[in-house]
């Protein structure tokens, strides 16, 4: 089959600046006629969104409506966010784009895009019986109206013996300030690809991804240095000065965590119409840049820093630094002194030197986020007030584009003022930014085919959701040829996504799969050829399709990808962890659902694992009518060769929101179905809606090996009933 290449890329490989392609199998549909008709030979090819460095300016959004974050490359187009508040610190949220000024360099410029984000917190809907909200089986692209954050871990800089304050406080963060519509990535500066998270909204992933930290930050210098001292008491001239042994591989780290924060704000350089917040734990760079000529590598520490904040100008990010350190006094490195050498006193050593190190370490960290727009949460406990502080920056703000008169790419720092017409306001916004360098990008995807449509790269390598194509996914896996796992999609469109009135033309949707090291596992490319008329049906009802992925035990991302005829596109990001099936005592597939009333919608299969165990396709909808029957099915998995015959016992329950069972379904199983081997029971169950009253339920299905009681695996499955 024809293949296609097109690099995606993720944020473990932003970190080690490394490219990965990946190779797609393309699948053409061929659909009845009564949902779609081939596309005839006469039919005009499908219109090209134009490339990136030609796209217009974005229209002005109404006050009441805050516009989806982007994720495309914009070159010559500088967008800053401005704070406005009244004498009272309260957000001022009514002013047009004619209360706004923009000066560059002092001259003033055009107002290109001008919208309001006001971002409510939600809370994730739960029912009342259970203390946390039930984790979704879907995902879609409705709801990309959130606050952007990109946590950095500065593992580089925390002290292993501070690992667990500094996780403290950025649990601290997600458990208390994250709100169910926002979307978060956790980065760490060594660049750990195995501990890191992509975007989710998924707190739990993130929470696993801060747990996972560990501190790697060198011994202080000070220390290193007694050390020294001591080493070679009787070797050296009498008031030689004893240096740090360490400064060279110090240099190394500080010039890593700099130049990872550097790439992290290149890479979030296409984000735009949202303020993107970069919080970063961190104790600071441990290199004293003030002494030139003794430390050798100070000026490119001072460079690397200079780097970091140019391009987090330039992104328009927001750096927020959070020393986990607290209100300190290095009570940590000073238990490790005995005593400071008083008798010689040229060599320099003394407990101002440690002193010094924290100053200068908050130092940094007030550099970075003073200069870019943020601020620093230093030598203070209450990380709470700071916490709240960065939610309130980032929830009601003013977003201003435009195209500087002044392109030149010199890399010269341009100074950015935005003024209120309105008396009695305040505004903040950064600074100014650093100019680029060097020639422009021309805005194509290295690595992607020539054929391959603008919008599918865009979608493909955006970090976050696209809402222009509403979508819904569902994914679960299932044992498949060992090692792997059988992964089954559903994909399904919302209707009225296409854009034109005729959108005769080819509907595309691909999918991929990120691993944590920021390998890419191929899927399939979907192409459905369309005439108008079933284009026009297509866009009345939705689209379904159903495709498989075949993925090793382990933590993905997937990203699914549609573009339509007219241009139009949307993606969703989908966390999946595949379990071992092959290895693990007892394990669980996926909960696949589907009911008669899921024909209404058209479908395409490419491939199909569930065709042979459910009545219809799977679908990601989990909303129904009382008037719908649920046809439900899983599969568990015993990797217990030899052991005796047993029972298993499998369980459905449906639970109304106040936690009552209103329905229960129970099923034993025997061993001997497995005839000794490793394999699956296979269950499958159906629940007619009917007797139920409108509501949220909680569907949970679990199986209890008798023989292994500790061992049950269970999955719980939300539904609305209307």
């Amino acid at each position: 089959m024809p293949s296609s290449v097109v690099r995606v890329r993720s944020l473990s490989s932003v970190i080690r600046v490394r490219d990965r392609h990946m190779k797609h199998r393309i699948v053409v549909f061929g659909v009845c006629a009564a949902a779609v008709v081939t596309l005839g030979a006469q039919q005009p090819a499908p219109p090209q969104a134009p490339p990136a460095s030609q796209t217009p300016a974005p229209s002005q959004t109404p006050q009441n409506q805050t516009p989806p974050p982007t994720f495309r490359l914009e070159v010559n187009y500088v967008e800053v966010d401005a704070i406005v508040t009244d004498a009272a610190g309260n957000p001022v949220s009514d002013l047009t784009a004619g209360d706004f000024e923009v000066l560059e360099d002092g001259k003033p410029q055009k107002i290109s895009a001008f919208s309001l984000v006001n971002i409510p917190i939600q809370r994730a809907d739960r029912p009342l019986f259970s203390p946390s909200a039930i984790e979704p089986d879907v995902q879609s692209n409705r709801q990309v109206d959130g606050r952007v954050y990109l946590i950095v871990l500065d593992d580089l800089h925390i002290n292993p013996l501070r690992s667990a304050r500094a996780k403290a406080a950025a649990r601290r963060f997600l458990e208390r300030y994250f709100a169910a519509n926002d979307i978060a990535a956790i980065v760490y500066t060594s660049g750990r690809s195995d501990a890191g998270q992509e975007f989710t909204s998924n707190r739990r992933l993130l929470l696993a991804a801060v747990d996972r930290f560990v501190g790697r930050k060198m011994r202080s210098s000070t220390l290193e240095r007694l050390e020294q001292y001591r080493n070679t008491q009787g070797m050296r001239q009498p008031g030689e000065r004893v240096d740090d042994p360490t400064l060279t591989e110090r240099a190394f780290h500080d010039r890593n965590a700099l130049e990872s924060i550097r790439n992290l704000a290149d890479f979030m350089a296409g984000i735009h119409g949202r303020r993107k917040a970069m919080v970063l734990f961190s104790e600071g760079i441990d290199y004293d840049i003030n002494d030139v000529f003794t430390n050798r590598d100070a000026s490119t520490i001072i460079d690397a820093s200079r780097d970091a904040i140019g391009a987090a100008t330039r992104a328009n990010v927001a750096i927020y630094s959070v020393d986990p350190r607290g209100l300190t006094s290095l009570g940590d490195e000073g238990i490790e002194v005995d005593s400071f050498p008083t008798d010689d006193p040229d060599a320099g050593i003394s407990s101002a030197d440690m002193m010094s190190e924290l100053r200068l370490s908050q130092d940094s960290l007030r550099s970075l986020s003073g200069e870019t727009g943020g601020f620093a949460a230093v030598n203070r406990n209450d990380f709470e007030t700071a916490f709240e502080r960065i939610v309130r920056d980032n929830s009601t703000y003013y977003v201003l584009g435009y195209y500087p008169a002044n392109d030149r790419r010199d890399g010269r720092f341009r100074k950015i003022e935005v003024r209120v017409k309105r008396p009695g306001v305040q505004v903040r916004s950064r600074k100014g930014y650093q100019a680029p360098r060097g020639k422009a990008p021309d805005g194509k995807t290295a690595g992607a085919p020539a054929n391959a449509p603008v919008a599918m790269r865009d979608a493909m390598n955006s970090p976050l959701p696209i809402s222009g194509i509403g979508m819904t996914v569902f994914a679960a896996p299932f044992k498949g040829n060992a090692p792997n796992a059988a992964v089954a999609i559903a994909v399904e469109l919302a209707p009225n996504a296409f854009t034109g009135e005729s959108a005769a033309g080819e509907l595309q949707i691909g999918m991929t799969a990120l691993d944590p090291k920021g390998k890419m596992v191929p899927g399939d490319v979907i192409k459905l050829p369309l005439k108008a008329d079933a284009a026009a049906r297509i866009n009345e009802r939705g689209f379904r399709a159903i495709s498989q992925m075949e993925l090793p035990p382990g933590r993905y991302q997937l990203r699914i990808a549609a573009t339509e005829p007219g241009g139009n596109m949307g993606s969703v990001l989908y966390d999946l962890e595949v379990p071992d099936f092959y290895k693990a005592p007892f394990t669980m597939s996926g909960v696949a659902i589907t009911s008669n009333g899921v024909g209404r919608m058209p479908t395409g299969r490419s491939k199909d694992p569930l065709r042979d165990f459910l009545p219809g396709p799977p679908t990601a909808t989990r909303t129904f009518s009382r008037e719908e029957e649920l046809a439900v099915f899983a599969e568990f998995y015993e990797n217990s060769p030899g052991v005796p015959d047993h029972k298993l016992d499998i369980t459905t329950t449906l639970r109304s929101e106040d936690g009552r069972a209103v329905f229960q379904n129970q099923e034993e199983r025997s061993s001997a179905e497995l005839q000794g081997r490793r394999g699956g029971y296979g269950y499958a169950m159906r629940l007619p809606l009917k007797d139920f009253a409108p509501g949220t339920y909680v569907l949970r299905v679990e199986a209890k090996p008798r023989n292994m009681p500790d061992k049950g695996a269970g999955r719980d499955v939300q539904i609305t009933v209307r």
